[in-house]
């Protein structure tokens, strides 16, 4: 008996997905194969060309840098290595808490 379930759910999870999966695959439209024109043809006039300018060549030009100061105005001084710190909560070899 209990292994007319098992079978019977087996075949559920077999027969369900196959079963949808056939569904989908009845109702799908063939793709129509796409149409190619017989011939092309190029347009054989030429164009115009449209009058561009020259584009400026990079120059070596030396861009001075910013000037250097000792008192930083926006600096927040994160990156100070002189700055006191409290307990760092690290511990100390020996430290037991």
């Amino acid at each position: 008996m209990v292994f007319s379930h098992r079978i019977a759910a087996l075949a559920a999870v077999v027969a369900i997905p196959l079963g949808i999966a056939a569904t989908s695959f009845a109702l799908t439209d063939a793709p129509e194969s796409p149409k190619v024109p017989a011939k092309v043809e190029l347009d054989s006039s030429s164009p115009t060309p449209t009058p561009t300018r020259p584009t400026p060549t990079p120059s070596d030009e030396v861009v001075s840098r910013p000037p250097v100061t000792d008192s930083p105005t926006s600096d927040d001084d994160d990156d100070a290595p002189d700055r006191e710190t409290g307990d760092d909560d690290r511990g100390e070899p020996g430290d037991d808490g």
